[in-house]
């Protein structure tokens, strides 16, 4: 598995793929939350100043990625203060592609910028239907910052904020 950055011609499979990748929320979520989240995981958010788009390529194909959103950015559009932290968003693997660590090569390689650029923490939302997200997050040792957590389309479904604290 390759862990690379993405290529502008690559946005619109990625886009596509990223939205194939939460569909299996679709059915768990109220319809005005699905369309929300589907609006956010396709917009142009992706190609802000200072974000890195990765991708994880196998044989040839790109079958994850992810977006680290710089510190101090508006990475939730208003709904979280900006952080002095880098912020990982839009974490997608495909369905074919799941169970063989690409989400979690992902996070580490986002995880290893934001310690090698001298940050000590990096964070991240993730929604609380998110279960396996939210299993790998832990894992990987992300705590609960609940203080930055937010509820983007008041239907009771809350958005939980992560960190992971370097040093």
């Amino acid at each position: 598995m390759i862990i690379r950055n993405a290529e502008v011609h690559e946005l619109p499979y990625i886009r596509v793929q990223r939205v194939g990748a939460y569909q299996e929320h679709a059915a768990a979520i109220p319809e005005g939350h699905w369309n929300a989240l589907k609006k956010a995981i396709s917009s142009n958010a992706d190609t802000l100043d200072g974000v890195e788009l990765l991708v994880a390529e196998v044989d040839g194909k790109i079958v994850g990625s992810v977006a680290l959103f710089p510190a101090k950015s508006d990475a939730y559009e208003g709904y979280v203060d900006a952080l002095d932290y880098p912020e990982i968003r839009m974490l997608a693997v495909a369905p074919e592609a799941r169970g063989k660590g690409v989400a979690k090569a992902l996070v580490t390689e986002c995880i290893k910028r934001a310690d090698g650029r001298g940050f000590t923490s990096v964070g991240l939302h993730t929604g609380q239907f998110m279960k396996a997200a939210m299993r790998l997050y832990e894992a990987l040792g992300f705590e609960r910052v609940p203080q930055y957590d937010f509820e983007p389309a008041n239907d009771g479904i809350i958005v939980k904020a992560y960190r992971l604290n370097f040093k």
